[in-house]
C-alpha cells in the first residue's frame, strides 16, 4: 500500500487540515479505488452528448414557432414536422446517452467501492492491537458497510446529477446568451444568492453529515453489542440498563440527522426561491421585451424551456450537495481507517522466511509499551530450545499475555528483538511464520458454521479424513461421537452451542491441523469441570509432545510439567529454570506455588 498522503485521526476517521476538502477526499478515494478513474472519458463523452441533447428541444421548439409557424411566408407544416423529428431524435439520443453513462458510473462506481471494501476489511486486521482494542466494533463494520454504501449511492446517482446538471446549466448559459443576453442577467441575478451561499453551507453540511457518520457507527455498537451478549443482559436482568444505553444512542443519532437534514432542507428552500424569481422575472422581462419588438414568441419559449433545463438541475443540485457531503463524510472516514498505520507490517516477498530446520526463540533486551503508557516489559532476555515446553507464570497484569502477542507478532516490541531460528520476527513474511507458530488463544473464536467449517481454519481445505486424524491423535474420538451430526454439528453463534470446554478442544484441534513447530497457547480451563479439564490436559500433552511450546500457565500444575518455568513481575523475569529448583529458591515463585496450594487444599 502507498504512504498516505495525509495524516488521519483514527478515532475520528476524518483528515486533517486542507485534506478534508472534497477534492483532497476525492484524490484519496482515487487512489485506493482506481477503477473509479477507468474510462471515465468515455463517460464523459456519454454525459456530453446526453447534456446537448436536452438543449435540442428548446432550439427545435423555438425554431418551429418562429419558422414553422410564424415565418414569412405562413404556417409551413413540413418544417413543423422536421422540427418534431429533431425533437424526437434529441429526446431518444439524450435517453441512449443517459443510460449507457449511468451504466459505466455504475459498474465503476461497484467495482471500485468493491475494492475499497476489501482493502479496508483486510486493513481492519492490520491495524494496531490498541486501535482495534479502542475502536468500537460497530464502528469499524460500520466504515466498511454502511459508509460505503453512502459512496456507492452518491457515486451512482449523485454522480450521474452531477455531470449532466453542470452541463445543462453550462450549455442552457450559452444558448440563452445567444437568445437573449437580458434574460440571461434575469436568471443570474436570481440565482446568484444562492450560488454566493453554497460555500457555507457545503462547509456546514460536511461538518454534519461527518457527526451523522460517527453516530451511525455508535448505534450500531450500541446495538450490536448486547444482541451478542443477550445471556448476560438476561442474567443479570439489566434489559432496561441496555435499552436506555441504546435509547441514548438512537436519540444522537436522531438529533445529529435532524440537525443535517434542517440544513439540507433551509439550503433547497433557497434553491426553490431562486427558481420561482428567475421565472416570474422571465416572464415579465420576456413580455416587455416582445412587446418592444426586440425578441420573438420562438424565443420567449424556447426561453422557458431553457430555464427549465437550468433551473431543474440548480435545486437538483442542493440535494446533490447534501448527499456529497453525506458520501464525503463517510469516504473521509474509510480513508481514515486506510491511512491508519498498520504497525505490524507485513515484509511480504522481501522479507526472509524462518529457516527449515528447528526454531530457538530469543528474546534480546525486549520492552514493550503501549504509547504514552508506562511500560508493560522491561529487558526481557530469553532463550529457548527447540522442543521445550515452557510455563509462564505470573500475577495477572505482570506482562504474560504480551509476551504471547509479542512471540506471535500481534504486537512489535517497543525496543529490543524477538527472534525464531535467529531472525527478527519483523523480517518474517506472514505467511512464513503463520505455518510455523500458533496461538491458542484462552477462548478460541468459533464461527456460525459447522465443526468442519471451524476446524478448516487451522488448515484450508483439509479432507474429513484429516479431520478425523487429527481428532484421534489428541485422544477426542469419542468426544466427536457424543456430538449429535459429528463433523456436521452446527456451533452456533461464537460456538454458542458448545460448552466453554468443548470451545477448548475445537481451538487444539485447530492447532494439530496447522501442525506447527511452535505453539503458544494461553491456558484456560478455570471455567470447566474436572472431568473435561482432564480431557483437555490430556489434549494439550499429546498436542505439545514433541513441538516447542510457550504456555501462559495460569494452574501451577502446567509449571510443574514443564520444562522450564519463566516467573514473570512487574514486567520483568525475574526467575526461570524447572519447577523443581525455583520451588527451592522460593522467592516469587515459592509465594505462587504456596497460594495455589492454599487455595486448592480451602477448595477441597
Amino acid at each position: 500500500m502507498s504512504a498516505p498522503t495525509a495524516p488521519a485521526d483514527p478515532t475520528t476517521g476524518v483528515l486533517s487540515g486542507e485534506a478534508a476538502t472534497a477534492r483532497a477526499t476525492l484524490r484519496s478515494g482515487v487512489r485506493f479505488s482506481p477503477e473509479l478513474a477507468q474510462g471515465i472519458w468515455i463517460t464523459l463523452v456519454f454525459a456530453v452528448i446526453a447534456t446537448a441533447g436536452r438543449v435540442i428541444v428548446p432550439i427545435a421548439v423555438q425554431q418551429a414557432v418562429d419558422r414553422g409557424i410564424n415565418g414569412p411566408g405562413g404556417p409551413d407544416g413540413g418544417f413543423v414536422a422536421l422540427m418534431a423529428g429533431v425533437t424526437a431524435f434529441g429526446v431518444i439520443l439524450t435517453g441512449i446517452a443517459s443510460a449507457l453513462m449511468t451504466a459505466r458510473l455504475f459498474r465503476a462506481a461497484e467495482t471500485g467501492l468493491a475494492t475499497l471494501r476489501i482493502k479496508a476489511f483486510r486493513h481492519v486486521h492490520d491495524l494496531p492491537v490498541l486501535t482495534q482494542n479502542t475502536e468500537r466494533r460497530g464502528a469499524l463494520v460500520s466504515r466498511v458497510t454502511s459508509d460505503v454504501d453512502q459512496v456507492s449511492q452518491f457515486l451512482v446517482f449523485g454522480g450521474v446529477i452531477a455531470i449532466v446538471s453542470l452541463g445543462q446549466i453550462a450549455l442552457a448559459t450559452v444558448v440563452m446568451v445567444v437568445y437573449s443576453w437580458q434574460l440571461t442577467l434575469v436568471v443570474w441575478l436570481a440565482f446568484l444568492p444562492l450560488f454566493l451561499s453554497l460555500r457555507y453551507f457545503q462547509r456546514r453540511l460536511s461538518a454534519a453529515y461527518a457527526t451523522v457518520r460517527r453516530q451511525v457507527g455508535a448505534l450500531l455498537s450500541a446495538v450490536s453489542e448486547p444482541v451478542v451478549g443477550a445471556a448476560v443482559v438476561r442474567s443479570y436482568a439489566v434489559e432496561a440498563r441496555t435499552q436506555a444505553r441504546i435509547d441514548e444512542a438512537v436519540d444522537r443519532h436522531l438529533t445529529a440527522s435532524s440537525r443535517a437534514q434542517g440544513l439540507t432542507a433551509f439550503s433547497f428552500s433557497l434553491g426553490g426561491i431562486s427558481a420561482g424569481l428567475a421565472n416570474a422575472g422571465v416572464i415579465v422581462i420576456g413580455v416587455l421585451l416582445g412587446v418592444d419588438g426586440e425578441i420573438t414568441a420562438g424565443t420567449v419559449l424556447a426561453f422557458a424551456f431553457l430555464v427549465t433545463l437550468f433551473v431543474g438541475p440548480v435545486q437538483l443540485g442542493t440535494q446533490v450537495l447534501t448527499d456529497a457531503q453525506n458520501a464525503f463524510a463517510g469516504w473521509r472516514r474509510v480513508i481514515g481507517i486506510l491511512d491508519t498505520p498498520a504497525d505490524v507490517a507485513d515484509p511480504g516477498e522481501e522479507g526472509t522466511a524462518l529457516p527449515d530446520r528447528p526454531l530457538d526463540i530469543e528474546f534480546d533486551r525486549v520492552c514493550f509499551a503501549y504509547p504514552g503508557g508506562r511500560p508493560v516489559l522491561q529487558d526481557i532476555d530469553l532463550q529457548v530450545a527447540p522442543r521445550t515446553q515452557v510455563a509462564v507464570v505470573g500475577e495477572t497484569g505482570s506482562g504474560k499475555t504480551t509476551l504471547a502477542k509479542l512471540l506471535t507478532r500481534l504486537m512489535d516490541p517497543s525496543d529490543g528483538a524477538v527472534r525464531l531460528g535467529g531472525v527478527d520476527l519483523r523480517f518474517v513474511p506472514f505467511s512464513s511464520l503463520r505455518q510455523r507458530v500458533v496461538l491458542v488463544p484462552q477462548e478460541g473464536f468459533l464461527f456460525d458454521a459447522s465443526l468442519r467449517e471451524n476446524l478448516a481454519y487451522g488448515r484450508l481445505h483439509a479432507d474429513d479424513a484429516t479431520m478425523l486424524d487429527a481428532v484421534d491423535s489428541l485422544g477426542l474420538s469419542d468426544w466427536l461421537a457424543t456430538l449429535p451430526f459429528g463433523l456436521d454439528t452446527r456451533v452456533g453463534q461464537r460456538g454458542e452451542s458448545l460448552s466453554a470446554g468443548e470451545r477448548q478442544l475445537v481451538a487444539l484441534v485447530r492447532a494439530q491441523l496447522a501442525d506447527p513447530d511452535i505453539l503458544v497457547l494461553d491456558e484456560a480451563t478455570s471455567a470447566v469441570d474436572p472431568q473435561l479439564e482432564m480431557r483437555i490436559s490430556a489434549a494439550l500433552d499429546r498436542l505439545t509432545s514433541g513441538r516447542t511450546s510457550v504456555t501462559i500457565a495460569h494452574r501451577m500444575t502446567t509449571a510443574e510439567r514443564a520444562d522450564v518455568v519463566v516467573v514473570v513481575d512487574r514486567g520483568r523475569i525475574v526467575q526461570q529454570g524447572p519447577h523443581h529448583r525455583l520451588l527451592d529458591e522460593g522467592g516469587v515463585y515459592g509465594r505462587l506455588w504456596s497460594s495455589w496450594i492454599a487455595q486448592h487444599a480451602h477448595d477441597a
